[in-house]
């Protein structure tokens, strides 16, 4: 049995694209997941299967196509993939800094074009890191935040629809949801 993070893009953000995680954990318990859980209103869902990688990844897509035709990403890690980032983050992300953020490669990304372009961007007071699941962001100076590739352009960037962000705060909850289930937290 694996343990999964289920990261989906764009749902129940500005009032758009209402998901309702109670709904959504039922459907995926129907789906054939087990103990589906989720962490608060944004598409953090939590579940054990058996399935392989590439059957949950084809189970999933088909699902959403049926039920929300709207959920064009997502992203899937395994408690082993998220350990396995863990131990190859930069020293810069373990300490306080005015944001951090790691945007989530979602299923089918080509991440090689995704490097290529941000690569290419002049970075002022910010610092990335290119990990398994991600890209690691950190902001150095609140101040000057405004003024940042990742205020200014990330939007407008070729790749943004197909990634799903979550601040340092939630990449550590979802640690915590992986390493334990419900009742064992």
């Amino acid at each position: 049995m694996t343990r999964y993070a289920l990261l989906v893009r764009g749902i129940n953000v500005g009032g758009k694209n209402r998901v309702g995680m109670g709904q959504l954990r039922q459907e995926l318990t129907e789906l054939g997941l087990e103990s589906v859980e989720s962490y608060i209103n944004s598409g953090n869902i939590f579940f054990d299967t058996n399935m392989t990688r590439t059957q949950l990844v084809e189970d999933l897509k088909g699902f959403f196509e049926r039920h929300y035709p709207f959920i064009q990403s997502f992203s899937l890690l395994s408690l082993e993939d998220y350990e396995e980032e863990l131990r190859n983050l930069p020293d810069w992300w373990n300490h306080e800094m005015a944001r951090k953020d790691v945007l989530f490669y979602t299923e089918g990304l080509d991440r090689k074009f995704v490097e290529e372009k941000l690569l290419a961007l002049k970075l002022g007071e910010e610092v990335l890191h290119f990990g398994k699941l991600g890209i690691f962001w950190g902001k150095l100076s609140e101040e000057t935040y405004a003024k940042t590739v990742y205020h200014k352009q990330l939007l407008k960037l070729p790749f943004y629809c197909n990634i799903t962000i979550r601040n340092a705060n939630t990449f550590d909850k979802i640690g915590q949801f992986l390493k334990h289930k419900k009742g064992d937290r």
